[in-house]
């Protein structure tokens, strides 16, 4: 863990750098540097979306070190992700949620066999700052809104707070677990679907914007989906490699302007996670 800490630190040290560095290049090239910024966030082991979601088991690989401002003129420009697939899938899916050997927090599995690929789903996020309403698109994520609308309708998410929030880089807010650490789950675990399902192994670490609005799940590592998802409030160079499953509605992004206006502040619980400057908590999460 101590090993865990010391390179989340590093990481975290480069991030700072890395983002002096970009406002001094901002002149000479906004575009390509913003993506360079974006890549180094990912480099921080997931230090921005989901440093802890896993116990603090995320790691900094070699090829990520590598991210540096000497590669910045060579970054493409993140386009944005298009949040349709290009070949519908069937009517119906079969999902897959094994055990990932972690406590349930009360939550149950999901059913697996004929999840609907048609339609949307309303889940709505009673907070006390406000409703956040969200519509999840079946056609794009089954699997990811079968599991996201069955922690919903048993109560999973109602009483948690949203843990983290970032404004630099990438800008989220990050819900969905109940211990308000970053380390709790559901459970179990799933795959990643849309875009990731779509991307090649050229694309897969080329950053695309999420865009203000959109709604994708937080992991750590391919296929280790589980119960904590981000709200894009302003448009995120990340690369294809979180599910993508909705949108928020109009009203659920006046209440999160109001909610990140202010910036992110350093939690005082959790080491290198920033958090909303005031509490965000869901009261009640509905499905209809």
């Amino acid at each position: 863990m101590s090993d865990n800490k010391e390179r989340g630190e590093q990481a975290l040290s480069r991030l700072d750098k890395e983002l002096k560095a970009r406002d001094r290049k901002r002149k000479r090239g906004p575009a390509m540097v913003a993506v360079a910024s974006a890549v180094v966030v990912l480099a921080a082991a997931g230090g921005i979306i989901f440093a802890s979601t896993r116990g603090g088991e995320e790691t900094v690989t070699a090829q990520d070190e590598t991210a540096t401002t000497e590669t910045t003129p060579e970054l493409p420009e993140a386009q944005p992700l298009a949040m349709q697939r290009a070949e519908a899938l069937p009517s119906t899916v079969t999902c897959e949620y094994p055990a990932d050997g972690r406590e349930a927090n009360g939550a149950t599995v999901p059913p697996t066999e004929d999840i609907s690929t048609e339609g949307t789903a309303t889940v709505t996020l009673e907070t006390n700052r406000g409703d956040i309403g969200m519509e999840l698109d079946r056609a794009v994520a089954p699997c990811t809104v079968n599991a996201i609308t069955h922690l919903a309708a048993e109560g999973y998410y109602d009483d948690t707070v949203c843990h983290r929030m970032t404004d630099q880089g990438i800008f989220v807010l990050q819900c969905g677990d109940p211990t308000g650490t970053g380390s709790g789950g559901p459970g179990f675990q799933f795959a990643n679907e849309y875009p990731t399902d779509e991307a090649t192994a050229e694309t897969m670490n080329t950053p695309v914007l999420y865009p203000r609005g959109s709604i994708a799940m937080a992991n750590a590592g391919p296929d280790t989906n589980g119960s904590q998802f981000f709200l894009n409030y302003e448009d995120s160079p990340l690369p294809p490699q979180y599910t993508y499953f909705g949108q928020i509605s109009e009203e659920g992004l006046t209440t999160l302007d109001a909610i990140t206006e202010p910036g992110a502040i350093a939690s005082p619980e959790v080491p290198n996670l920033t958090t909303p400057s005031e509490e965000v908590r869901i009261e009640k999460a509905t499905v209809s």
